[in-house]
């Protein structure tokens, strides 16, 4: 399904090809993003671009690769954009975070489609990925997820809540994280940041605990599937642990961890060509209104 999904994407120009020129390499490393942006997610593509949220108002910032150079693709409402997700029919989801909600972005403008009130609890609504004909968002306060059935090239329906039951059980700190398909696309991938655990979990909710050999995801951020490969950002590690995967996502093993002395506390993570592109979301510096923040890339390896 996730194969399914993304090569409809890239046929619509919605996501970026992983086969990009090879002038690729040639793209700036470090590319500034504004002062105060205080950046979460991260999206590539139509193209080499990248749009970044922001978890100071909300805004989407819009990044020529090639160049380095961007602008505000669209202004936000004052809350926060966390995870950012593109069907194939010219809708950008954003996650709200504290906000509590979900926006709908016309891919092409930036122009808002739609808002949904996910939650009038206290939340952080925190990443989203798309599988089974549904957009999946993560809650890293309450133990559910929101499903929202996509419907084409309309809005997508109103979301549904979905309690987490079985092995994942919620502490305090920040609980369910990044989110993505199994690599046979039946389920879904949840990384629990707090304790370091990932999980497959069931359209039905139900969560499964991933055998990953005795190693750890503690500060797990944004998730990245490529094939059976999972490349997971532990953000105060500054560092991407790169996991081998079986077909259905029940075991997993870290064959490596990519580092670089520019992270500092990378959120999420997106491809492009070779490399892999990171916003430095800088938890552990006092954000302020001119605080300066990046977004780094690294090769895929």
């Amino acid at each position: 399904m996730r194969r399914h999904l993304a090569a409809a994407l890239l046929a619509l120009g919605l996501i970026a090809s992983t086969d990009a020129p090879a002038q690729a390499s040639e793209f700036p490393s470090t590319i500034r993003l504004p002062d105060g942006f205080r950046p979460e997610g991260v999206l590539t593509g139509p193209g080499p671009f990248a749009y970044v949220g922001s978890m100071a108002d909300g805004s989407i910032y819009r990044v020529d690769l090639r160049t380095g150079r961007g602008a505000t693709f669209s202004k936000g409402p004052g809350t926060q954009a966390l995870g950012l997700h593109a069907d194939g029919h010219g809708h950008l989801f954003v996650a709200g975070g504290t906000g509590g909600d979900l926006r709908i972005l016309d891919a092409r403008s930036g122009r808002l489609l739609a808002t949904h009130r996910l939650t009038t609890e206290a939340a952080f609504v925190n990443d989203i990925t798309f599988s089974q004909g549904a957009a999946w968002i993560t809650d890293s306060t309450n133990p559910v997820l929101y499903k929202l059935p996509l419907r084409g090239d309309r809005l997508p329906g109103p979301p549904v809540r979905i309690p987490l039951t079985g092995d994942m059980t919620y502490g305090s700190g920040f609980n369910a994280n990044g989110i993505t398909p199994t690599p046979d696309g039946r389920a879904l991938l949840v990384v629990q940041s707090n304790t370091g655990d990932l999980f497959r979990v069931e359209p039905s909710g139900a969560t499964r605990r991933v055998d990953l050999h005795g190693e750890t995801l503690v500060e797990g951020d944004g998730l990245l599937l490529h094939g059976r490969t999972l490349y997971a950002v532990q953000n105060r590690w500054n560092a991407v642990a790169v996991l081998q995967l079986n077909d259905d996502g029940t075991e997993a093993r870290v064959v490596r961890r990519l580092r670089s002395e520019r992270f500092d506390c990378p959120a999420t993570v997106a491809a492009f060509g070779s490399r892999l592109y990171l916003p430095n979301a800088r938890f552990d510096t006092a954000p302020t209104p001119r605080t300066p923040y990046t977004l780094v890339a690294i090769p895929r390896q």
